[in-house]
């Protein structure tokens, strides 16, 4: 028999019990969360709140005025000279003249008209209290020029040629007058590039012009000085006198020929008559020799009549040539000054400068609230970089 266990407990040994679990260990604030509580209140809740007591407290209402206007193309009705002969595009389009304009708008140099006429400094820098938005009077026609691109928003449509600026100033009056003076300066612009497309199309046709005027001047007094030398208006003329008495000469000289001849047959040769008859004979074709020789020669000048009729249709053809190129001349300066006005721009106004009854910026909300937003983005971004850099210690 097997011997009993004197345990009397024959179950296995039971497992270790489970130690008690202790109570959580209670939260407690450390120094890196105050030190980030209060770099929130360092960089973002004070500074928003300084940006909000100043918009509220020290910033300068601004009151706005509206315009807008485009550079048009004048469309006159043609002229009769425009139907005479074809007409070539001397101008330039509107488009670009309106891209000019934008910029001119922009830049410096109409920056400094205004400020000549207007005083924009003094205007601009009116609130002594908010040296945010208010302009430095000490400061340079550069600084007034960006100055400028923060009070003047320029919206330009390049698809359809309309320009529609708003001008901010810190009164309404202010704002209206300012707006005034740039229709103006900017009309003044646009005549002064329309004076200079015209000149820049008419100065070729002027030129010519003159050139065809001096030309025909030049071509009247040489003939008129041949007229004065050889003592006659036409050669040709004279040519065709003398060839016409020649002509009459030796008509007269076959009819005494043939009245010789009668007489020989019923007189005598020494008839008187016959003698006579002979001696008229004798003095037509002395005369027609002489006749002759002048046609070859003059006996006055020495020269030759050929030259002489030669030197006088060259002088002639010559002033044909310069009537003609004058008139063609004349005829394109005309068509290019019509041209020129017929392309004339100018500047329309299709929204006049508008008077503010309420100051509209600065737009306190929309500022408070991007400055917010940058300052909060700004520290969570450092707090991040910050725990990162710890971390990886």
């Amino acid at each position: 028999m097997l011997q009993e266990n004197s345990n009397p407990d024959n179950s296995a040994n039971p497992p270790p019990a489970k130690p008690a679990s202790l109570p959580a260990a209670k939260a407690r604030i450390k120094l890196r969360h105050l030190m980030v509580f209060l770099s929130f209140i360092l960089s973002v809740a004070l500074p928003a709140l300084a940006v909000l007591w100043y918009l509220e407290y020290r910033a300068a209402d601004q009151y706005a005025s509206t315009l807008g206007f485009t550079v048009r193309q004048a469309e006159n009705a043609s002229t009769a000279i425009d139907l005479i002969g074809g007409i070539s595009n001397l101008g330039g389009n509107g488009s670009t003249n309106t891209d000019i304009l934008y910029q001119y708008i922009k830049s410096q140099q109409l920056v400094a008209l205004l400020d000549a006429e207007l005083d924009l400094s003094a205007k601009y820098s009116k609130p002594e209290a908010d040296p945010v938005f208010a302009y430095n009077p000490e400061g340079t026609i550069e600084d007034l020029t960006k100055y400028w691109d923060r009070m003047v928003n320029v919206y330009y449509d390049n698809k359809t040629g309309l320009i529609e600026l708003q001008v901010r100033a810190f009164s309404a009056a202010d704002a209206h007058v300012i707006a005034q003076e740039i229709i103006r300066q900017s009309s003044i612009m646009i005549n002064l590039l329309n004076s200079t497309a015209r000149d820049d199309a008419t100065n070729y046709a002027r030129e010519e012009l003159d050139q065809a005027i001096n030309r025909l001047k030049r071509a009247r007094t040489a003939l008129t000085e041949f007229r004065s030398t050889n003592q006659m208006v036409d050669p040709n003329a004279n040519f065709q006198g003398q060839m016409g008495l020649l002509n009459s000469l030796q008509q007269r000289m076959a009819d005494a020929f043939i009245e010789l001849d009668i007489l020989s047959g019923v007189t005598q040769s020494s008839d008187p008559r016959v003698q006579q008859a002979q001696r008229k004979i004798d003095v037509i074709a002395a005369r027609i020799d002489e006749e002759r020789r002048n046609l070859v020669a003059s006996d006055r000048y020495g020269t030759e009549f050929s030259s002489l009729i030669s030197s006088f249709e060259s002088l002639r053809v010559d002033l044909e040539f310069a009537e003609q190129s004058y008139i063609s001349a004349l005829s394109s300066f005309d068509n290019a000054v019509a041209e020129a006005r017929r392309k004339s721009t100018y500047l329309a106004a299709y929204v006049e400068p508008t008077t503010a009854q309420r100051p509209e910026y600065p737009n306190r909300i929309a500022i408070f609230g991007l400055t917010t937003l940058f300052l909060f983005l700004t520290w969570s971004i450092l707090v991040l970089v910050f725990y990162s850099v710890r971390d990886r210690r």
